[in-house]
């Protein structure tokens, strides 16, 4: 979550005129994350998110996550519905920007998972994947493996800063992401960003998954590679076992991984760390000033992508396999 459109009080006020919520009784901005506009807002009816979309998020694209949101939560899923306004909508206008208000979910997110986290993570991520397999919209990944090496090329001009051998390196990983790339593995709808700020914790119990705004059709353990990224390294970006093991632990008390998946988990993987190094750096070069948010480091991830490219095999990474 971020903020990047600043909403002025008569704007808010005209547009919770469509809502039945009751006055405001606290607003404000949610500095984290990094993809649309986010606010508290508490009324005399009680605590919700209001999210405003920006550009990076197609306009084109937001009935998709509106509607899959819909789907989980009828399924049971632990994730914020989405409230209507007085004529049934849940999309509105606000500030010029198209804007959604939701249920507000308790809980915290965790800077550092532990194991036990971990296993919670697998679980919920399995279960999404089960959720999400009778909902028919699709959406092709924009950040998937096709667009990297356009992605690379954009970036390229601010790899000055970098030691001189950077790019050759990150041109080097893509040629090998490109020949052993898996396309033929079991997919469905993948959230491809369930980082630990998307993820609410109560007393150490999970308690809900909110933005899915980068999600889509793709291969379901890409998930699981990008949750290993995000979920399975120390805050010094050292690899560690035990959340690895308990995250697929987690997932396959679900949905058991097939051979084939287990099998590519390293190439996904480094694919993963190639993808968020990618978007970072690209962050970094199109950071808006006055925005009430700092881009991410992309030395984090260029640190995980030479980890993972001295894996072989998923044992490598001393998971229960």
């Amino acid at each position: 979550m971020a903020v990047y459109t600043h909403v002025s009080s008569d704007a808010l006020r005209e547009f919770l005129k469509a809502y039945e919520i009751g006055e405001v009784l606290a607003f404000k901005g949610i500095a984290e994350g990094v993809e649309n506009s986010n606010y508290f807002l508490q009324t005399e009816k009680g605590r919700f998110i209001l999210t405003l979309y920006e550009k990076r998020v197609q306009e084109k694209d937001i009935p998709f996550f509106l509607a899959l949101i819909a789907h989980l939560c009828e399924h049971g899923f632990p994730c914020p519905g989405l409230i209507a306004d007085k004529n049934g909508r849940v999309q509105g206008v606000l500030e010029g920007r198209p804007a959604v208000l939701m249920q507000f979910i308790e809980g915290i997110s965790v800077h550092t998972g532990s194991p036990k986290h971990c296993e919670q993570v697998g679980n919920v991520m399995a279960r999404l994947h089960l959720a999400s397999q009778g909902f028919s919209p699709v959406r092709a990944n924009a950040l998937g493996m096709s667009s990297w090496r356009k992605l690379l090329q954009v970036c390229e001009r601010k790899l000055h800063a970098y030691p001189h051998d950077v790019g050759d390196e990150l041109h080097a990983v893509m040629d090998t992401l490109e020949k052993n790339w898996r396309e033929d593995l079991p997919g469905g709808i993948i959230h491809a960003d369930l980082f630990p700020d998307n993820v609410l914790f109560r007393a150490g119990k999970l308690e809900g998954v909110i933005d899915f705004y980068f999600a889509c059709n793709d291969s379901l353990a890409y998930d699981i590679a990008v949750c290993m990224n995000a979920w399975c390294f120390t805050p010094e970006w050292d690899f560690t076992p035990d959340n690895a093991r308990a995250l697929l632990d987690g997932y396959q008390q679900v949905r058991p991984l097939e051979k084939d998946e287990i099998d590519a988990l390293p190439v996904l993987c480094h694919g993963a760390a190639m993808r968020f190094a990618l978007t970072r750096l690209h962050d970094l070069i199109n950071h808006v000033d006055g925005s009430m948010v700092s881009p991410k480091d992309p030395m984090e991830y260029l640190v995980k992508l030479r980890f993972h490219g001295g894996i072989n095999n998923a044992e490598d990474y001393g998971l229960n396999l």
